[in-house]
């Protein structure tokens, strides 16, 4: 079976579970050496067990989303190793307090926006070299429909998420010149443990599987996608626009 991503360097964050751990499995599949990040060892040794079971390989980085600095090390690590990075999927978030604006804690709100928002645009900063080295750089990153309807109680985590797409959004224009393709994927509402926290009533049996929408997020990490700055909806099937300056 073809290897679309045959020796190309992949990186995700929020690796261990949901989205992200479906994610890493498929670009595994795809012949890709996948960069492996999330907080939680044990997760990740199991992610390890399972992409060797199937010929795969990884490197795993037990790293929180807050912990900037190691976001420049492992940019580091990897230039000494590979001198390139092909594949970025900024993955990892958090819900973030469900509480009216006036009643959210701070230090939740600094948590959500620093994981969700701040930890994205470190990332870009520390691999965005490395992301230039590549022949086909691809770097994608998970929003949500709340970036552009706005939820009650739900404030904190709207903003991050609206904000993360006017930072890819930034960071596509700027890198428009160039081989390096930079988008936003949508997944929608997904089986995931998350969504379980924010809708607990749900019945999780109606929703995709992390595998069906990771299958979508391999699109947009290969050479062969030459979209940018775009928005992929998984519900709609397709790559959206957004509102041209004028």
């Amino acid at each position: 079976m073809p290897q679309p991503l045959t020796d190309r360097i992949a990186l995700v964050t929020g690796a261990s579970r949901g989205i992200g751990r479906a994610l890493s499995l498929q670009l595994a599949r795809a012949g890709a050496h996948v960069v492996a990040v999330a907080r939680t060892v044990g997760a990740l040794e199991e992610l390890d067990d399972e992409i060797r079971a199937i010929g795969g390989a990884t490197t795993l980085v037990p790293l929180d989303m807050r912990d900037y600095d190691g976001f420049y090390r492992l940019a580091a690590a990897l230039n000494e190793r590979y001198r390139r990075l092909d594949v970025l999927v900024g993955n990892a978030g958090v819900v973030g307090q469900r509480s009216p604006l006036g009643h959210v804690d701070p230090k939740n709100w600094d948590e959500t926006i620093a994981v969700n928002l701040t930890a994205n645009w470190h990332l870009i900063r520390a691999l965005d070299p490395l992301l230039r080295a590549s022949s086909s750089g691809r770097a994608v990153f998970i929003t949500s429909g709340s970036a552009t309807h706005a939820r009650a109680y739900s404030g904190a985590y709207s903003v991050s998420k609206a904000g993360l797409n006017v930072l890819a959004r930034t960071y596509a224009s700027e890198t428009e010149q160039t081989p390096l393709r930079v988008n936003l994927f949508n997944p929608g509402p997904t089986r995931t443990r998350m969504r379980a926290q924010v809708m607990p009533g749900e019945d999780p049996m109606t929703l995709p599987t992390p595998e069906a929408v990771a299958e979508k997020i391999i699109e947009l990490c290969l050479p062969g996608c030459t979209e940018t700055g775009k928005l992929f909806d998984f519900r709609a099937g397709k790559f959206l626009g957004f509102p041209q300056p004028e």
